[in-house]
């Protein structure tokens, strides 16, 4: 049984109890968060809000903003045991050098209140010792059958693709909606588009399923896209990704 403490209670923290709540090979011994926590759901476990108190466990997952990692690693007063972060952003080398260094990193967008499948959630794991390294392994392999190895530079280049895929994404569903709202029309409209445009891609290469005017170079019809946008940063946006696309598929 492989024992853990929680530090920081933010989404990823909430979801990873959750998890980890599931799993026989798992045991949650504590969880630390600067402010009070009271809940009824997790009875066994133990929520402090005293850093320095923190028991003893085979690895502290240090779950706050990328920002805060580094001071809340200096601030564990304990030395030689497993601490590592969830970030995708920050390297390895930002934990503090008193704790054995790692990194256990949940590829995917957690939401408070939405329920998610860890068996299907990539987690991304670094350490510096091989023993480490295991228990890491078997930590991941505890709630997801997606485990890899992955070094923090390589790992900071897969946030930058994950920000694109989603953030990105996220925000522009936000202009579509946006855009629908102003001509009072509901933006469930276009969710069986967007589950179409993922659902593809478990079978196509993004490359090959892009369509729609830009790619087509169909000019009337991107201009009068651009004659309907009231909204100048919303044409430059539209503009922006016209002209990416066209430069991607200018040959095809």
């Amino acid at each position: 049984m492989i024992s853990v403490v929680l530090i920081g209670y933010g989404n990823v923290a909430a979801h990873l109890l959750r998890a980890f709540s599931k799993s026989d090979a798992v045991t949650v011994k504590q969880v630390f968060n600067r402010t009070k926590i009271s809940t009824k759901t997790f009875e066994n476990v133990d929520f402090t809000n005293a850093i320095h108190d923190l028991v003893e466990a085979d690895c502290y997952i240090i779950c706050v903003s990328d920002d805060a990692i580094p001071l809340v690693a200096d601030q564990l007063r304990f030395k030689n045991r497993l601490v590592v972060h969830t970030s995708g952003a920050v390297s390895m080398e930002k934990l503090s050098a008193k704790n054995r260094k790692g990194v256990f990193y949940p590829l995917q967008s957690f939401s408070k209140d939405k329920p998610v499948d860890f068996k299907t959630i990539p987690i991304c794991i670094e350490a510096v010792a091989d023993a480490d390294i295991q228990l890491l392994h078997r930590l991941g392999k505890s709630i997801s059958e997606e485990v890899y190895e992955i070094a923090s530079d390589s790992r900071e280049k897969l946030h930058v693709a994950a920000v694109f895929v989603n953030n990105f994404v996220n925000y522009l569903y936000s202009l579509g909606k946006e855009i629908l709202e102003a001509h009072n029309l509901p933006f469930a409209l276009l969710k069986p588009l967007i589950n179409e445009t993922a659902h593809k891609l478990t079978f196509l290469e993004p490359y090959e399923a892009q369509t729609g005017p830009a790619k087509r170079n169909d000019q009337k019809t991107i201009q009068k896209h651009l004659e309907l946008l009231n909204n100048p940063e919303h044409k430059e946006i539209y503009k922006l990704l016209t002209q990416a696309i066209q430069n991607q598929h200018r040959n095809t």
